[in-house]
């Protein structure tokens, strides 16, 4: 019998959870942009890894920024103007720090709240050993 308050082993599930989630990061930030203000976050990231940056303006004005992502050379793989909301997808081309900025330089009196959710590398499927039967796998059944 496992000691008072200990709960025994992770079940099963969890622990795929646990190991999916190391696999890949994702930082999910809301954040308030304040008027005439530009906010930068950085992420290191090997060369090779795929990348999926997605945001949407939540609450101010016209529900707008700017967004702009660059490489650790400062070359500008993503940049858009007034967007409510976007996804953007890359594969990193070299290893080194990448940066995203959002800006409201543009509102001289309105605030913004601004969602992201940045993903460094794929998800791995969660249960990768299930064969699952889907319409395709039954169609090729058929016909050979």
């Amino acid at each position: 019998m496992p000691p008072r308050g200990s709960r025994g082993p992770l079940p099963p599930l969890l622990l795929l959870w646990a190991l999916a989630a190391c696999a890949a990061r994702a930082s999910e930030i809301t954040f308030e942009l304040p008027d005439n203000a530009k906010q930068c976050f950085y992420e290191e990231i090997a060369q090779g890894t795929k990348c999926t940056l997605e945001f949407q303006v939540i609450t101010g004005g016209h529900y707008d920024v700017d967004c702009r992502l660059e490489d650790p050379d400062g070359i500008v793989l993503y940049k858009e103007m007034k967007k409510q909301y976007d996804s953007f997808t890359f594969t990193a081309s070299r290893n080194g720090t990448y940066k995203f900025c959002f800006s409201n330089e543009f509102s001289t009196f309105t605030h913004k709240t601004v969602y992201f959710d940045f993903q460094v590398g794929e998800d791995p499927p969660l249960f990768p050993s299930e064969n699952r039967v889907t319409a395709l796998t039954q169609v090729k059944r058929c016909c050979v």
